[in-house]
């Protein structure tokens, strides 16, 4: 196997993990009393999401590695780990209102939004790991446009939550 099919292959098996993981989280949250916000952007995130995967897949294949990207993408998931353990069972990737008092640890102390802070770095240097800088492009300005709908719904929600 090549590295970039290995690439891609860590790359789907992630994102479909954190499918797994964020619906199990959102069930879990809703049973508690949850309720969901900002769903109508949902279903162009995920198709926008979605195609960035495939995109990589279908254009990077056969690329070569870039350690220098590759080096900078790891670095991102040491920062994914830092986000995932932090928010624990309230990480998901729908917008979930739950009254409890926001997370406030790890990265949360000092970034409002590490985890699209994340998916920004992400965006940008998965698709450089194999070389694909218009697939970088492209789906960080898609992702950029999503950010400007979803932030300011996921602001305004939380600002109705105790602190």
């Amino acid at each position: 196997m090549s590295a970039a099919i290995f690439f891609i292959a860590f790359l789907v098996v992630q994102r479909l993990s954190e499918l797994v993981l964020a619906k199990r989280n959102t069930q879990r949250l809703l049973e508690r009393g949850a309720y969901e916000v900002g769903a109508g952007h949902y279903p162009l995130m995920v198709a926008v999401h979605g195609a960035f995967v495939v995109a990589i897949a279908a254009f990077g294949y056969d690329q070569p590695v870039n350690h220098f990207f590759l080096a900078v993408y790891v670095l991102l998931q040491v920062f994914r780990i830092w986000i995932l353990t932090s928010l624990g069972e309230r990480w998901t990737t729908r917008i979930i209102i739950i009254d409890e008092p926001l997370i406030a640890r790890g990265p949360y102390r000092f970034i409002k939004h590490p985890n699209y802070v994340l998916v920004v770095g992400e965006i940008f240097v998965a698709p450089m790991v194999l070389g694909l800088f218009w697939v970088a492009i492209v789906f960080s300005i898609l992702n950029l446009c999503l950010l400007a709908i979803r932030i300011p719904a996921e602001n305004a929600a939380l600002a109705k939550i105790r602190p």
